[in-house]
């Protein structure tokens, strides 16, 4: 038996995935058992989750690997600060005492981790981790590599080719200019937190116009066919300032960044149309030279820019690839897995067998729960329940609440691995209903209004509610398509006084608290072999309904990491909305349950994630 321990850490969304004999064991972020959203500290809980699921103690390990190269990243760091001397010391100064004491010395903070542990440490490049994450899971012998994200080492950009158990990286784009810290820039402008709201930028980006795109093309960028670019490093201050944009930029786009929690205008909206248009169109420029140089029909996504699930999706449908995969852990979370894989496939150089739905598992890679250890949980909080012989009946049960408009809370088998929930750890709820994603957002995730959610679509009915291909696999929740025109409703918005988050109150086609004002929506498909429990509750409500499509959004409120024990699951599902919580096969209703004993329990939950 040879097993390898992946790990990232001290960045953002620090994990640890295992392979034993070239199978994914196990795979989790830190953020889910530290309850710290992006949690970055080394990630000793995610380690022994690793360990106890193969049951194997760290002097068993063979190799452990780390993600990136910490030498390497201070080198970049240290001329980058050099070349804006003086202006870049404050932003030095705050860096430089986090190096010294832990970044210079990943070595010793694994040795100190793993004690038992006495072999060689395996240090890969960032991207090549990204590249192993999106090619040795793949469903693909032959494919195109494209790693995108802020910055690991000196690249931000790779392009690649994978073959059988080997990949090799060919070209980069280099640090200061990236497609990620370009989008992170507006992220920060527009008053979102950098590397955790470039997601709120995307979903507010079908609200504005994009009428700042000629101001990026002419002024931040110069842009070439193939999407490799320079960006005008005047106008930002990511090099050398503790902020990404600076002064230049602010007169550029008409103002100081948007302050945090203030209101979204209109130019944020179309701030967001402009740089997600941009984004967009660089990274089919950067598919297409992809498939120039490699050949192949097939392309592999990964980095924190392939979590842009509407430029994947213009990729599939404008692109020159037959299928693309995407790693479902795209970002830094994921480089943990990349480097097991690597170490077993291409150090060691061991076979690679390729698996028609991938050898991701779902991405179902984190600790499960019995239903002993559920029920123990609910006695000990006193809860009211019930529990179903089979599963039959339990999605039966379930299928007739979520048509009656019910919200339920949805905890069964092994947690995911990524930042999606993909109905493990989820909140379903009908996408029929036209108040369905005001109130979800609102009174269950607490979040902003224009946030939209995801749909849930048997994979045997994609075509039929989307444009897409008939059976496109979207396990993993990382394409956006177009409803379809026939699913549409019809209205004449210029007949109407909707403006930006207005448009919210349009109900825009059959299914509409999946539909984004733009008609687009994030789909997962859902079949019986990744998840067969989800797919037979969602067949059920096929059945009730004749609707295939529910709204999938993950387990938790905004800026909590998603739920991973079931009490975590209870105590969210007692502190907001939800009107029914699922705990394998134990059913609670909030009306039986008993008042909290702290008339203030749900104000203290809420503080802690700076809710109230």
């Amino acid at each position: 038996m040879a097993a390898i321990l992946g790990i990232s850490a001290f960045y953002h969304d620090s994990a640890a995935a295992l392979v034993v004999d070239g199978e994914i064991v196990a795979a989790a972020q830190e953020e889910r058992f530290s309850r710290r959203k992006h949690d970055p500290r080394f990630p000793m809980h995610a380690v022994d989750f690793c360990l106890r699921r193969a049951g194997i103690t760290d002097r068993q390990l063979d190799y452990v690997g780390f993600y990136d190269k910490p030498l390497t990243k201070f080198e970049r760091l240290l001329q980058t600060y050099l070349a804006f001397t003086p202006a870049g010391y404050a932003s030095f100064r705050q860096a430089l005492p986090l190096w010294l004491k832990q970044k210079l010395h990943v070595p010793r903070e694994i040795r100190n981790a793993l004690p038992g542990y006495k072999r060689r440490i395996v240090f890969l490049d960032h991207h090549q981790s990204h590249a192993a994450s999106a090619f040795l899971p793949s469903p693909f012998d032959d494919a195109a590599i494209l790693t995108m994200d802020g910055v690991g080492e000196w690249s931000t950009t790779c392009v690649g080719h994978g073959q059988g158990n080997k990949l090799t990286l060919h070209q980069e784009i280099r640090f200061p200019h990236s497609l990620g810290l370009l989008y992170s820039a507006f992220t920060y402008y527009t008053g979102f937190r950098v590397n955790s709201g470039e997601y709120k930028l995307m979903g507010l980006a079908p609200y504005g116009q994009p009428r700042f795109v000629e101001q990026i093309v002419s002024h931040l960028l110069d842009l070439k066919p193939d999407g490799s670019m320079r960006m005008d490093k005047s106008y930002f201050n990511y090099c050398q300032g503790l902020t990404m944009t600076g002064p230049k930029f602010h007169r550029l786009f008409g103002g100081a960044p948007r302050q945090p929690e203030s209101p979204v205008t209109q130019r944020e909206m179309d701030l967001a149309a402009s740089v997600q248009a941009v984004t967009e169109d660089v990274m089919l420029r950067m598919a297409r030279h992809a498939q120039r140089m490699t050949g192949s029909k097939n392309l592999v996504l990964a980095g924190g820019v392939a979590l842009n699930c509407v430029g994947n999706g213009r990729i599939l449908r404008e692109g020159p690839f037959d299928k693309i995969w995407i790693q479902p852990a795209a970002g830094d979370a994921g480089g943990a897995l990349g480097t097991a894989l690597f170490i077993w496939h291409q150090l060691l150089d061991r076979p690679r067998t390729v698996r028609l739905e991938d050898s991701q598992q779902g991405s179902f890679l984190g600790p499960d729960f019995s239903d002993a250890d559920v029920c123990l949980m609910l006695e000990q909080q006193q809860a009211v329940y019930r529990c179903f012989e089979s599963d039959d009946l339990l999605c039966d049960e379930v299928a007739k609440r979520i048509a009656s408009e019910e919200i339920v809370g949805w905890f069964q088998g092994r947690m995911e691995f990524g930042p999606r929930a993909l109905g493990a750890r989820s909140i379903l709820a009908d996408a029929r209903s036209p108040r369905m994603q005001s109130v979800m957002n609102l009174k269950i995730k607490f979040r902003e209004s224009f946030r939209p959610f995801a749909p849930i679509v048997l994979k045997e009915y994609v075509d039929q509610y989307f444009e897409m291909q008939p059976g496109v696999d979207s396990p993993y929740m990382l394409l956006v398509a177009p409803v379809r025109p026939e699913r549409r409703l019809a209205i004449d918005e210029s007949a109407n006084h909707f403006f930006g988050i207005e448009k919210l109150n349009m109900p825009r086609s059959e299914i509409p608290a999946v539909t984004h004002v733009d008609y687009s929506a994030r789909i997962q498909t859902v079949d019986a072999v990744r998840n067969p429990l989800l797919h037979k509750l969602l067949s059920r409500f096929h059945q009730l309904t004749d609707c295939p499509v529910m709204i999938n959004t993950s387990f938790n409120v905004r800026s909590e990491p998603i739920v991973c024990t079931p009490l975590d699951a209870y105590r969210c599902f007692m502190m907001t909305d939800m009107d029914t919580l699922v705990l394998g096969k134990q059913l609670l209703l909030k009306s039986e349950q008993p008042p909290a004993h702290d008339p203030d329990a749900r104000s203290n939950y809420l503080k802690q994630f700076e809710l109230d």
